[in-house]
């Protein structure tokens, strides 16, 4: 032995340890074994990425904080992982991607909107449109309570105008009550060119008592939470999109399930939006009464072609004001303050018998002193 182990340059332990393999194993006992070692005390148990990996395989867009969230409300599982260790069962079972470079955003402006509690304010959109399976041209309209991050609509609507999107907000203002602001952007039909930027729709909406917030053009970062909520929308159910516009439909309804009552929501501390949203205590009334003005003010009736009768001669209002009632405030100079409700919408000059709208938009007045908003 001695001899044969000096000839290999092997120890005498090895050789010993060589024999015992043949005789146990033959040939094959000659081959390198594994150096892994036989037991491994930190190793995830098998009950507990069953659960990791059926959780995932539910929802195949969320990722190991969500997974551990749901995991943590069942109460049988007991004893979560670590995150990096939820990333390494899913990356082991493939089912993790690697992406590439993200490209890099500008950072988002402060919110337009102080919200607080539900209802402070609502967010409405439109998801960019795509075809379904069918070639029917699909315009997703979707709006979403800004505090809770609740889906309140999500309608696959085809070729929408103003009136589908009032009548599905009537719908929604039966379901959960009127919020006090709606945040847009100031395209049709939630903004306009015209006095305020106000549209027929932000016109009807200041009568239902919600005021109508409009961000800056080229600026949807100041509604960036809806603009995330579409990305995860569209992961979830338009890659691909659904065959037809009714089978697309049932896909945006359980996505507003999933979302609001299973998906934990990073934002509200990984609670779901159905449990932090509550109704609003503001009914909806199907027809408001018209805008009243204290002592001070001289109301005007807008004619159905968008003007007021001023002085004895008529003055342009917008056609968005038709049938509505304004009010005229003395500022002084000849000028006149012109208001639509709370809204202080520009100036009247008497001479010209123009109005000139606000240099940053329309401010809100609500009785006395005034909080501003940029239209």
């Amino acid at each position: 032995m001695t001899e044969a182990c000096r000839k290999y340059g092997i120890s005498r332990k090895t050789g010993y340890k060589i024999l015992k393999r043949h005789a146990q194993l033959g040939m094959q006992g000659m081959l390198d074994a594994s150096r892994a070692p036989k037991s491994h005390p930190n190793q995830t148990p098998e009950h507990m990425e069953a659960a990791i990996l059926r959780v995932r395989r539910a929802h195949p867009t969320w990722g190991s904080k969500k997974i551990l969230a749901v995991l943590d409300r069942e109460q049988s599982i007991q004893g979560l992982p670590a995150r990096s260790t939820v990333d390494a069962i899913l990356k082991r079972a493939g089912l993790v991607t690697p992406r590439g470079r993200r490209r890099r955003r500008q950072p988002a402006s402060k919110p337009r909107i102080a919200v607080v509690q539900p209802n402070d304010a609502w967010s409405i959109d439109y998801k960019g449109w795509f075809r379904v399976g069918d070639g029917t041209r699909c315009d997703p309209l979707t709006v979403q309570d800004m505090h809770s991050r609740a889906s309140l609509v999500c309608d696959a609507l085809v070729a929408p105008k103003a009136i589908d999107v009032r009548y599905r907000l009537v719908i929604a203002f039966r379901s959960f009550g009127l919020p006090s602001c709606m945040l847009s952007d100031g395209g049709p039909p939630f903004g306009s060119t015209g006095l305020g930027r106000l549209s027929t729709l932000s016109v009807w909406l200041v009568r239902q008592g919600v005021i109508p917030i409009l961000i800056e053009p080229g600026r949807p970062d100041q509604n960036g939470r809806h603009e995330r909520f579409h990305e995860t929308l569209k992961q979830e159910t338009a890659l691909p999109p659904r065959r037809s516009i009714r089978a697309q439909q049932r896909a945006f309804d359980e996505f507003q399930r999933v979302y609001n009552c299973d998906r934990p929501h990073e934002a509200l501390a990984m609670k779901t939006p159905a449990e932090v949203y509550e109704l609003s205590a503001r009914e909806f009334v199907d027809r408001p009464p018209p805008h009243s003005y204290p002592d001070g003010f001289e109301p005007r009736s807008v004619r159905t072609d968008g003007m007021i009768k001023w002085g004895g001669k008529f003055v342009f209002v917008g056609e968005a004001f038709r049938g509505e009632v304004i009010g005229l405030r003395e500022a002084g100079d000849g000028l006149w303050s012109v208001h639509l409700g709370p809204l202080w919408l520009g100036n009247l000059h008497e001479r010209s018998r123009t109005i000139v709208p606000l240099e940053n938009g329309v401010t809100y007045v609500p009785g006395h002193g005034a909080l501003r908003f940029e239209a």
